[in-house]
């Protein structure tokens, strides 16, 4: 590979990312869970290590390190139901408050357009009969897709369960795969990824905390209804770089117009939810995520998209982390370090253009 001209190593390198971007777009059904569950399996490995000290066998430190997942699992989601029912509980009144902001949005249009309310009436059930047909295929693609979450939930806990027990198997492969001259690198390659991804997941779950009690118990306090829902929502959708945040937003935004008749609720939400992002962004995530993934925003971006084209939301949210797997990866090789400077936020003061230092490659 030495011997090729720059100009074939560069054209094999593209050829080689869009060969991979084909393969994961083909095989997403079967990557992205196996992908998934190799971060969940990295996440159970100090309890798997720590269960493996008091002499249990392999199978039994992997099914209690995978149960202890599980029960973990179960109490988010039973808590996120409880707060799901009391909005389902109120819907009455719900239905009662948006009917309301409707005529109130009516008569502006009355006073401000020459749309009178007939024609908005017209408008409504024109574009209601639309609405109807996109959520029948909505609701189509939300079947298939709940019985792949099923087949997903089902299959995630055998896949953690054979990567955990034949993780010796998989490393020796990796191994395999170089020079003995290189095998330094891999090793170190190999324990800085289990660190960058232990360290990322877990300070995305000490975010997530943050987020519910901070932005849940302020909105709580401000007697703002729904409010844990809230801030449930958004910490969620928070992990989802730059796009979720925005996201959640508006929909607790929806939640409060369908609750309340007032407007105060709104501004407290908005200014409540800069507060927080503000706090997380710059004293909580350089703390627990910023020292582990260097990683500049305008990759970031380009990758929550990519992963959002290729896997949904479950890409959005593995987006990062695959990223900064393949920027450790990337600082390691001389072929494709200039990637790992592409990745990585250290950007330069002066332009190379002027700067001819910054043109070399820096070992």
């Amino acid at each position: 590979m030495n011997q090729l001209p720059l100009t074939v190593k560069r054209s094999i390198e593209l050829l080689g990312l869009c060969l991979l971007g084909a393969l994961l777009l083909v095989g997403k059904a079967v990557i992205m869970p196996l992908i998934m569950a190799f971060f969940i399996s990295i996440i159970l490995l100090p309890v798997y290590r720590f269960l493996k000290k008091s002499r249990l066998p392999d199978s039994i430190a992997i099914l209690l390190a995978i149960l202890l997942m599980m029960v973990s699992g179960l109490v988010i989601m039973g808590f996120f139901s409880i707060q799901i029912r009391a909005l389902l509980a109120d819907f009455p009144q719900i239905k009662k408050t948006l009917l309301m902001h409707l005529r109130e949005l009516s008569e502006f249009l009355v006073q401000k357009t020459h749309y009178s309310i007939q024609q908005q009436l017209d408008f409504f059930h024109e574009q209601n009969a639309k609405l109807l047909n996109a959520t029948g295929d909505l609701l189509r693609q939300v079947a298939g897709s709940l019985s792949s979450v099923f087949v997903l939930l089902g299959l995630m806990p055998i896949y953690v369960f054979l990567l955990l027990f034949y993780k010796n198997l998989l490393i020796r492969f990796v191994f395999l795969w170089f020079s003995t001259k290189h095998h330094d690198r891999v090793e170190e390659a190999l324990r800085e990824t289990e660190l960058i991804i232990k360290s990322y997941l877990i300070g995305l779950l000490i975010q997530i905390a943050f987020i519910i009690i901070l932005l849940g118990g302020t909105l709580q306090l401000l007697g703002i209804p729904h409010a844990l829902l809230i801030g449930i929502i958004l910490a969620f959708l928070n992990l989802i770089p730059y796009v979720g945040i925005v996201m959640g937003t508006l929909i607790g935004l929806f939640i409060i117009l369908a609750s309340s008749q007032e407007w105060l609720p709104i501004i407290e939400l908005l200014v409540v939810v800069a507060v927080v992002h503000f706090l997380d962004q710059n004293i909580l995530r350089p703390r627990v995520l910023g020292s582990k993934v260097k990683i500049n925003a305008l990759t970031s971006i380009i990758g929550v998209v990519i992963g959002g084209h290729m896997a949904g939301i479950l890409g959005m949210f593995l987006s990062l982390p695959i990223i900064a797997i393949l920027k450790v990866i990337f600082d390691r090789t001389d072929m494709f370090a200039q990637w790992g400077v592409l990745f990585g936020d250290d950007n330069p003061v002066h332009s190379p253009m002027h700067k001819l230092g910054l043109r070399i490659r820096k070992k």
